[in-house]
């Protein structure tokens, strides 16, 4: 049975570099909108919180989906997982397009 998205929206401060993130209006926040790294909390559906890795997940790269516009390629630094996450409205620029210029990473 596959379980449903769980809807969380709170503030938090990013492990990586502080920043202190508030809710994202319309929408769930999952990521640092300053450094784009989130961590590895869920690990079925978005917003389980059953994950007991809680690594670091550095973003790796930036696509494109014809349905969900821009996708951030999440890398858990801890255990190796991938996981995607949409581009947030107000996601830092400069970030977003060093992102997008790298190879590998």
């Amino acid at each position: 049975m596959k379980k449903r998205f769980i809807v969380i929206n709170e503030e938090f401060t990013c492990k990586n570099c502080g920043h202190k993130n508030v809710p994202l209006k319309g929408s769930c926040r999952n990521h640092c909108n300053k450094c784009l790294y989130s961590l590895h909390v869920d690990k079925k559906t978005p917003g389980d919180r059953e994950s007991k890795c809680g690594g670091l997940m550095k973003p790796v790269q930036l696509e494109h989906s014809g349905k969900k516009g821009f996708i951030i390629i999440h890398h858990c630094e801890k255990c190796k997982k991938e996981i995607r996450n949409k581009v947030a409205p107000d996601d830092n620029q400069e970030s977003l397009r060093n992102l997008s210029s790298r190879v590998n990473s």
